[in-house]
């Protein structure tokens, strides 16, 4: 809550003085506070109480259609943008090693040493597949500690549906689901929206082998962000766009088929198999985002 709050004081501050077109509205969420003054309230019994303000808009699981990835891009960017000059250090880390791939890919060696392998194609198939991308893993921390990218106040979770959009102007008016503001790299951000975004049968379908990364959608989406996001990214934040992309796919795949290596501890499930089916998802998603980085870079570029 006290990130939340530090947060939301600092955007709405931000957005007194930011350019906005006078044909948009953007709304930040606005903790309500107790009549002393505190984020939360608890009540006798141990059960924490909390009030937000209420946007007037909808939201959506998907994404419609290219203005509406547009839209979306454009509001994870103008989110990035108020909050480009909050020092990532007065927030507490609340999710530590979150999108940390490489601490991901330890705990599944961990998980390896004492589950049984079941002899499945598909269990077979993932393991080959973490298996050839685990030079890959460390990328961005790699960046990280040398310096190239930095730490900032990211969102954590800017799924599609954490967008709020006015139906009746077809524009984004907020983002909301601020639990997760904490310090990482935007390029966790861009990599999660682009990745959820951008996959049109969404991480639950069955046909996984039918996955595929949408270039179109892609490119719509950064076309919203990057016009805002230009003003605090720098060189090296582009150079690792495609990077993050195709890094916060293969671990979200790689979280998924640990979890079913592990019996089912951390993800609800509504079966046993229901975690290697959503790691197969994720995987051949990383497998489009590869089979197009050519494309994917000239998207970047283009954009620049």
């Amino acid at each position: 809550m006290s990130n939340m709050r530090i947060a939301t004081s600092h955007m709405r501050e931000r957005l007194d003085r930011f350019p906005l077109s006078p044909r948009r509205r953007w709304e930040v969420p606005n903790v309500l506070v107790t009549r002393n003054g505190s984020d939360h309230w608890l009540g006798s019994d141990g059960s924490f109480w909390r009030a937000m303000s209420f946007i007037d808009a909808a939201s959506f699981d998907t994404i419609r259609d290219r203005d509406h990835a547009r839209e979306v891009g454009y509001a994870l960017g103008l989110f990035h943008a108020l909050l480009s000059d909050l020092p990532a250090e007065r927030l507490a880390d609340t999710l530590e090693g979150f999108h940390v791939t490489p601490r991901y890919l330890q705990h599944y060696d961990e998980v390896l040493t004492t589950c049984g392998n079941d002899g499945s194609p598909y269990v077979e198939y993932c393991l080959q597949f973490v298996d050839e991308r685990r030079a890959f893993a460390p990328v961005l921390e790699n960046a990280l500690a040398g310096g190239r990218l930095m730490l900032r106040v990211i969102h954590g979770d800017p799924k599609v549906n954490n967008i709020m959009m006015d139906t009746a102007l077809g524009q984004a008016v907020g983002i909301i689901d601020l639990d997760t503001v904490k310090p990482g790299l935007v390029q966790y951000d861009i990599g999660d929206c682009l990745r959820s975004g951008c996959n049109p049968l969404g991480e639950e379908t069955g046909a996984w082998e039918t996955v595929r990364f949408d270039i179109d959608c892609c490119r719509a989406i950064l076309e919203g962000y990057l016009p805002t996001a230009r003003t605090f990214l720098t060189v090296d934040d582009f150079a690792y766009l495609y990077e993050a992309i195709r890094l916060i796919a293969f671990e979200l795949g790689l979280r998924f088929f640990t979890d079913y290596l592990e019996g089912n501890v951390y993800f609800k499930v509504k079966g046993p198999g229901h975690n290697l089916a959503r790691a197969l998802v994720q995987f051949r998603l990383t497998r489009s985002i590869e089979e197009q980085e050519t494309a994917i870079r000239a998207v970047i570029r283009d954009l620049r």
